[in-house]
């Protein structure tokens, strides 16, 4: 085994931190949780969760498999591994639904075993292709009854108020969620909320109301404040409270969801049916060659060449996209199909930073797992012409994911390109095949390229091993 390192990121919680060794995922308990631990494992939570695929695995091992690491622990655990770290920023409107009902979910069933969560982080939640997976062992303790929900307020912010953004105003929240990773605050929804909303008892309770409690927390003593939540909640009080918000997630829906610019690419492309063939014939035998354990799909739109390159030799795949219509229906194929393709948003003229504290809590997308290949088809365009980044730049950086994959060039007459430029200035002097190609072959590679469309598109397949 390789020689354990703690993660930079886990430092919150005294309970315990995660160290990483090689491949492998430990945990560690501090004697301070012990009895809480006990309790939980005495209940059989954790093993429930786990074995409904709710939680990600989670056993316990010999607690000198960390001696090296100077650690003195009480229990270690072993965790499978995640694939790729996802942040709720990245996480379109459905993945996000589908973490907070994970999450609600997860308390439910932790109540009924006189278990609670002390938190509500939705960092707590990551994915397996589509399907949300709990990670947080330690976040369970024993029920104290009368309790209040001490992890409301986070929950609200960090799930509810992000899905209620784009529910209500058909706004994405990921950037205002990345500009503040704790989420979205109550007390700022609340006032870009008009006074009807009010009407809605969900917004009254959980917005409004939450967000006066918050404001009086502010100019409030502690005493004033344990006198303004009462004597807490009876578990049944808590469990209808965790219902009725899980009701109604269930039932919010994206506004907006047909004003986004690229969701209907896949039916309005310009590829003629045999060019569109052709393409998925180059990642189908691309896949077949390299069968990537991880893949990622940069422009991945809603997932149909994801898809290919999961029937052709690919055994998970990580799509990226702008486009908010795009990654939903990317979401939906993945669900409907069954499909190991996580589909997350990104601006990559501005990828997710290193954040948090230190700039290392959260990795910035550079910093997080590569991928063993990647394909990145009818993508590089939309940063060179669209954004104003340089095409060596680009190749730099798309290269820099995977040591193989295939990347689209759109040739500057193509129909798309001109699209783009329509309303500026063509400044792009050296935008053209012969410099992409010489450029991309300083780089790596070239194993393969072929002309896949009348208006020039050519697909490369780069090698840099």
């Amino acid at each position: 085994m390789s020689e354990p390192l703690a993660d930079q990121g886990s430092f919150r919680d005294p309970n315990g931190r995660i160290f990483r060794a090689g491949n492998e995922i430990f945990r560690t308990v501090s004697e301070h949780a012990k009895d809480d631990y006990e309790f939980v494992k005495a209940a059989g939570l954790i093993g429930q969760l786990v074995s409904t695929n709710r939680m990600v695995g989670t056993e316990e091992v010999d607690h000198t498999v960390l001696k090296n690491a100077g650690v003195d622990t009480y229990r270690v655990l072993r965790h499978s591994r995640i694939p790729f770290v996802s942040y709720p920023y990245e996480w379109s409107f459905p993945l996000l639904k589908q973490a907070a009902l994970l999450h609600l979910d997860i308390q439910l069933t932790a109540l009924s075993s006189g278990v609670s969560l002390s938190d509500a982080s939705a960092y707590n939640v990551q994915f397996e292709g589509p399907e949300a997976v709990f990670i947080d062992a330690l976040s369970f303790r024993r029920y104290r009854e009368g309790e209040i929900w001490f992890g409301h307020k986070q929950f609200c912010e960090q799930f509810l108020n992000p899905l209620l953004m784009r529910a209500l105003f058909g706004i994405a929240p990921n950037g205002w969620y990345r500009g503040n990773l704790e989420g979205i605050e109550t007390d700022k929804l609340a006032r870009l909320l008009p006074w009807w909303r009010n009407f809605s008892f969900n917004i009254l309770t959980h917005v409004t109301l939450q967000a006066r409690l918050q404001r009086y927390a502010e100019t409030a003593g502690e005493r004033a404040m344990s006198r303004a939540q009462g004597k807490g909640l009876s578990q049944n009080a808590y469990i209808q409270i965790l219902r009725q918000l899980q009701n109604w997630i269930s039932k919010l829906e994206p506004k907006g969801t047909n004003a986004t610019v690229w969701q209907d690419y896949e039916q309005t492309h310009t590829y003629a049916h045999d060019e569109q063939q052709a393409k998925s014939r180059f990642v189908a035998e691309f896949c077949a060659k390299t069968k990537p354990d991880m893949m990622f799909d940069f422009g991945c739109n809603s997932g149909e060449y994801s898809e290919v390159a999961l029937a052709s030799g690919a055994r998970r795949v990580v799509g990226f996209d702008f486009d908010q219509g795009a990654l939903e229906r990317a979401f939906a194929r993945a669900k409907a199909k069954n499909l190991n393709l996580l589909p997350l948003f990104l601006d990559a003229a501005n990828p997710s930073p290193g954040q948090g504290w230190n700039g290392v809590e959260r990795k910035s997308l550079a910093g997080r797992d590569k991928a063993d290949a990647l394909i990145a088809l009818a993508f590089e365009h939309h940063l060179t012409i669209g954004r104003n980044v340089p095409i060596d730049q680009v190749i730099d950086w798309i290269t820099s994911f995977a040591p193989v994959g295939i990347i689209e060039f759109v040739q500057k007459s193509d129909p798309t390109v001109q699209q783009l430029l329509m309303l500026r200035e063509d400044i792009f002097h050296d935008y053209d095949e012969d410099t992409f190609a010489r450029i991309l072959a300083a780089k790596a590679r070239i194993v393969a390229k072929q002309k896949i469309a009348s208006t020039g598109r050519t697909l490369y397949w780069f090698d840099r091993t």
